[in-house]
């Protein structure tokens, strides 16, 4: 009886209105059309490198982004800051994007420059770029955990590297590497003559490779060579370099005049908390390389081991210069009058920690 009476619905609508039947199959139609664009929109067009200019982020995998939390050990804060930025900038698989800092920075420089366009505030832009850091440096710290030892072979021109000789640390730059014998920087002295090592004084040679793991291999000075770039120190190629022991935090060689007090601790005997004083006699170096974990100086002023300083350097023609506070871990001779001193930072206040984090991950280029 139900089956005779629904044929029978049918043939109504077949026989006897056949324009309603049509109506309501193109008002379908028309939904499903209209469902099926707004759904293109929401989501983007496309499977692009980038955002299409108009299209609202892309849609990240939920289960994805919590893999890439566990990872790299993100809080809630940081792996919504992290989903924004991936997904400001097209990228639908977070997993791959993260472990290749060449694309990681790409996708947080222009996280930043937004942040530098767009706050509402200084206190604005300093909050969410110290957030911002916050992410990319844990990503950082993940990726540093892995060593081992890569081909002496990767030492490329242009590249900076600490030169080692005796108990003296030298910056330098690789002339050349070609072959079984490296080219770089002859060490100068405070006054600006060269220093020059006999034939076959041992030295290191330490480098860091383009995902900013460190390495060094122990060598020894071949001679001097005339080069378009003047005199080179001439040491022989080594086939494999040792990874050194990575950094918490990354570190970029940097070329700062700076300004640093000693830094006295007052006991109260009353039950607040010792004090921390200032010395007003300044001493000068200058800064050989920076991360937000500490920094090394070069100065002719000798320090001791264990001194708390108060560093203050200019970055960026800023009008205040930044300061921090740090502790010496040990010194190092450089030439004949001058040390190097290596610094671990114990209070770096936010806008200090930004702007270092800005000039070590090359954000504001």
């Amino acid at each position: 009886m139900f089956m005779f009476l629904l044929q029978e619905q049918v043939k109504y609508f077949k026989d006897d209105n056949p324009i309603a039947g049509y109506a309501i199959l193109i008002g379908i139609g028309a939904i499903l059309v209209l469902v099926f664009i707004s759904s293109l929109i929401k989501n983007g067009l496309g499977a692009g490198k980038g955002p299409r200019k108009g299209s609202a982020p892309r849609r990240i995998s939920m289960f994805a982004m919590r893999r890439v939390a566990k990872t790299y050990r993100l809080d809630h804060d940081q792996t919504k800051a992290l989903e924004y930025v991936l997904r400001s900038n097209g990228v639908t698989d977070p997993e791959t994007t993260t472990s290749n800092p060449t694309a990681l920075d790409k996708h947080f420089k222009r996280a930043f420059k937004q942040i530098e366009n767009n706050a509402h505030s200084e206190e604005d832009a300093q909050q969410k770029m110290a957030l911002l850091f916050s992410v990319r440096n844990a990503i950082d710290i993940q990726h540093n955990t892995s060593a081992g030892t890569t081909s002496g072979q990767r030492i490329s021109m242009g590249m900076s590297g600490i030169l080692s000789v005796n108990n003296g640390s030298y910056p330098v730059k690789v002339v050349s590497a070609k072959g079984e014998i490296v080219l770089v920087d002859c060490p100068r002295n405070a006054v600006g003559s060269m220093i020059k090592f006999p034939k076959g004084t041992r030295v290191n040679l330490a480098f860091f490779s383009k995902n900013n793991k460190g390495y060094s291999f122990d060598s020894q000075v071949v001679g001097i060579a005339e080069t378009s770039f003047g005199p080179a120190l001439q040491l022989s190629h080594a086939r494999e370099a040792k990874a050194m022991t990575q950094r918490r935090f990354r570190r970029t060689s940097a070329s700062l005049n700076c300004d640093f007090y000693m830094v006295r601790i007052e006991t109260i005997k009353s039950k607040k908390p010792p004090k921390m004083v200032v010395d007003s006699r300044r001493m000068t170096g200058s800064v050989m390389d920076i991360s937000i974990g500490g920094c090394a100086i070069k100065t002719a002023i000798s320090v001791p081991a264990g001194s708390k300083l108060k560093i203050e350097f200019d970055y960026a023609n800023r009008a205040v210069p930044i300061a921090v506070l740090g502790q010496v871990l040990r010194i190092n001779r450089s030439g004949i009058a001058n040390t190097v001193i290596h610094i671990k930072f114990l209070k770096v206040p936010r806008k200090a920690m930004n702007a270092i984090n800005t000039l070590v991950f090359e954000y504001s280029i």
